[in-house]
C-alpha cells in the first residue's frame, strides 16, 4: 500500500484505498490528483515525494469526497501548494461537513462526523483550466458526485476518479454511491468510448480498455433500478425500500451505510420517478411510491 506506480514517462499513481495519481511537471515540481483520505495519507504521500526530490506545486481534487481530500490540508501545511476542486466540490472541500449533512439530509450526528464521511477543511479555488498545467485536459464525469472531474495528461494518462468501481466491488457492495443516476448513465457512455494510453480509476485496476468495466457498472445501476421498481408493486415508503434492497442483497446496513446507500436510493427514486417509472402518494401522512 501506497507504492508509487510509474506508468508513462511522467504520470504515476500511488497504490492507496483511492488511487492518488501524480505527474511529473519537470525534474522538481509534480502535481497530485487527489491527496487519499487522511493525514496519515498525506504523511505517506510526503514521504515519496521527499525521497524523490520533488516539490509539489498543486493538488488537483477530483471532487470532494472525503477519501480524495483528506489529504488536502496536511500536505498543503507542509508545502504550501494550491488545491483545486471543481465547481460545486470547491465549496465541500472548504467546507467538509457539507457531506455528511448533505448525506444525512440535516445536521449530522457525531456518529457521521469522522474522517470516511468529512475531512478536514483545505484551502481550496474552483478548479477551471485557466489553472492546470500545459497540456492537461480537464474531463467532466458527473453522476457520482456533484461535478466530478478526471483529468488527462499531456502523455495520454487519463485519471478517472470514482466514475468506475471493480466488478469485485459491485459484487461485494452492489449499491455503489451515486448522486444523480441520469449524469452518471451518460457519463459511462462516454467512458466507455473514450481512448488513452492507459485509464486510472480511483478504485480499480489501471487498465488500457475501460469499455467492459464501464458496460458492467451501466448494468449494475439498472438492475438495480429495476429492482426497486419491482420492489415498489405495491405502496412502500423509503425505509421499507432500503430494508428489501439490503435483505435481497445480503447486506448489513450501519449508520453509515444507512446515509451513503440511503442517499443513493433517494437519487434512484427520483430518476425513476422523472424517467415515469414510478409514482408517489401520501397516505397516513406518509410518502410511500409505487411502479406506474
Amino acid at each position: 500500500m501506497y507504492e508509487l506506480i510509474q506508468v508513462s514517462e511522467q504520470s504515476y499513481y500511488i497504490q492507496s484505498p483511492a488511487k492518488i495519481g501524480l505527474v511529473k511537471l519537470n525534474e522538481q515540481d509534480v502535481c497530485l490528483i487527489d491527496s487519499g483520505n487522511d493525514k496519515e495519507a498525506g504523511k505517506k504521500v510526503k514521504r515519496i515525494l521527499d525521497e524523490n526530490g520533488w516539490h509539489l506545486t498543486a493538488i488537483y481534487n477530483t471532487h470532494s469526497n472525503a477519501d480524495h481530500i483528506g489529504g488536502n490540508k496536511y500536505l498543503q501545511g507542509q508545502t504550501g501548494c494550491k488545491v483545486y476542486t471543481p465547481g460545486i466540490e470547491c465549496a465541500f472541500t472548504r467546507h467538509p461537513v457539507l457531506e455528511p449533512s448533505f448525506l444525512y439530509g440535516g445536521c449530522p450526528c457525531k456518529e457521521l462526523r469522522h474522517k470516511f464521511l468529512m475531512a478536514q477543511e483545505s484551502d481550496a479555488q474552483e478548479l477551471t483550466q485557466e489553472f492546470i498545467p500545459k497540456g492537461f485536459e480537464i474531463i467532466p464525469l458527473p453522476g457520482h458526485f456533484f461535478d466530478m472531474v478526471g483529468l488527462r495528461t499531456p502523455d495520454d494518462i487519463v485519471y478517472l476518479a470514482d466514475c468506475l468501481s471493480s466488478k469485485e466491488t459491485l459484487d461485494k457492495y452492489q449499491i455503489g454511491f451515486i448522486y444523480d443516476i441520469a449524469a452518471y448513465l451518460k457519463t459511462l457512455e462516454r467512458v466507455k468510448t473514450m481512448r488513452a494510453k492507459m485509464f486510472i480509476p480511483a478504485h480499480a485496476a489501471a487498465t488500457k480498455d475501460v469499455a467492459d468495466l464501464a458496460q458492467y457498472n451501466m448494468d449494475k445501476v439498472l438492475e438495480i433500478a429495476e429492482k426497486i421498481v419491482g420492489i415498489c408493486k405495491e405502496p412502500l415508503c423509503f425505509e421499507t425500500i432500503l430494508q428489501k434492497l439490503f435483505t435481497d442483497y445480503g447486506l448489513t446496513i450501519n449508520f453509515e451505510q444507512y446515509v451513503l446507500v440511503g442517499s443513493t436510493v433517494r437519487s434512484y427514486l427520483a430518476w425513476l420517478k422523472d424517467s415515469g417509472k414510478l409514482n408517489f402518494m401520501f397516505e397516513n401522512n406518509t410518502l410511500l411510491w409505487k411502479k406506474v
